[in-house]
């Protein structure tokens, strides 16, 4: 039996999150504010005077492109070469100029069997800075 009682209907209850967000943004002020901000300390780097006069001639390079095309025929100086000669063409220029850098590029097609022996040739040769390169 019902003795007049009536079912209140509950609202869903709600938590006001404005206080919160209040606290949080003074909080964020207040250690943005006292926060001590430390300067890095990096080293310092001695760089030489700049010079525009070129170097001596004993420090000047000479690079030595070869290039392997597509079909990997190897060339040097827009003349193509039989890969087995390499070292000797390495080996002249190395024997006038100690400073001589290979660069050896190739197409993306190309075998890395070609460039390998290129590359090995030309430290039995004494070369020891060599750069590949990819054309486009």
């Amino acid at each position: 039996m019902a003795l007049g009682r009536r079912k209140i209907a509950e609202e869903p209850a709600e938590i006001d999150m404005t206080p919160m967000l209040d606290v949080v943004f003074i909080l964020l002020i207040f250690f943005v504010v006292t926060a001590t901000f430390v300067k890095e300390s990096g080293i310092d780097i001695n760089r030489p005077p700049i010079s525009d006069q070129p170097p001596p001639p004993e420090q000047q390079t000479r690079t030595m492109l070869f290039r392997i095309a597509e079909d990997n025929s190897v060339w040097l100086e827009e003349r193509r070469i039989d890969v087995r000669s390499v070292r000797a063409h390495v080996e002249r220029v190395h024997a006038e100029s100690p400073q001589t850098q290979v660069i050896i590029e190739a197409h993306p097609r190309a075998k890395t069997a070609t460039f390998v022996l290129i590359s090995d040739q030309a430290r039995e040769a004494g070369v020891e800075d060599i750069a590949l390169s990819t054309t486009p």
